[in-house]
């Protein structure tokens, strides 16, 4: 979810240069905020198991059950 949220944020906040570290920090800050407040949800195109299934092989096993889900 993180990847996501960090591709929101580069295409509605930070698609312009910005000069000054100050601003950027207040930018992102308002950004964030104003998601906050939206509470905007992710929308997913995919179910739990097809996830599952294609992301497999990008985590370590930490169970049995992962291994489950490998091609």
């Amino acid at each position: 979810m993180a990847e996501i949220e960090f591709s929101v944020l580069a295409r509605e906040c930070l698609h312009r240069r910005i000069d000054r570290i100050e601003k950027l920090k207040r930018e992102v800050l308002l950004w964030t905020n104003s998601r906050n407040v939206k509470a905007t949800k992710i929308h997913w195109s995919f179910t739990v198991n097809t996830a599952r299934q294609k992301m497999a092989s990008q985590y370590k096993k930490v169970n049995e059950v992962n291994t489950i889900y490998k091609n």
